[in-house]
This record gives C-alpha cells, structure tokens and sequence, in this order.
C-alpha cells in the first residue's frame, strides 16, 4: 500500500483491484496506516483519497525503504487500465 501511495494517492476501490481484499479489510489496514501518521485522507466528492503524510516523522525513512522493492509503476497502469473513464468509481 505504502509503495503504492509512493506514486499517487489513491481510494479504497483502487486498492480492491490489487489486493483482491475486502473494503473493509482495506480500509482498516489504511486507518491504522493514518493512525500512526503516515497515511492522510481527503474528500473529493463523494469519494476519500489516501495519499502519504509527506509531513510525518517517517516520511523519510518510508522513502527510503520504498527505494528497496519493486517499482510499483505497473500496478498504477494495471488501476488505470481498470477504470481509464474514471479514476473511481467505488
């Protein structure tokens, strides 16, 4: 999730398409992730965006360790080629 956030915020629905989770189960691991600090949240519409907390303590060291997995660039395509009319559609 914290890879992915790395390259754009994104919503719950988004998450459902890589994880093959429940929404409730992602969204639970997100509160937790905005608990500590390290995850925030916006409204656009009806929607919620998540995105990192580039003012968190941690944020430095969640870049850094994001630099030793997997880019994630194909899985962001792999959300957009899902949905390309529009971003969510939760």
């Amino acid at each position: 999730m914290v890879a992915l956030l790395m390259k754009r915020e994104l919503c719950v629905c988004e998450f459902q398409e890589v994880f093959d989770m429940t929404q409730p189960s992602i969204s639970q691991h997100l509160r937790k992730l905005k608990d500590s600090d390290l995850v925030k949240e916006s409204r656009k519409g009806q929607w919620i965006y998540y995105s990192l907390n580039k003012s968190s303590e941690f944020y430095r060291l969640i870049n850094y360790v994001t630099t030793q997995i997997p880019d994630q660039e194909e899985t962001i395509k792999q959300i957009d080629k899902s949905n390309p009319t529009i971003r969510c559609g939760c």
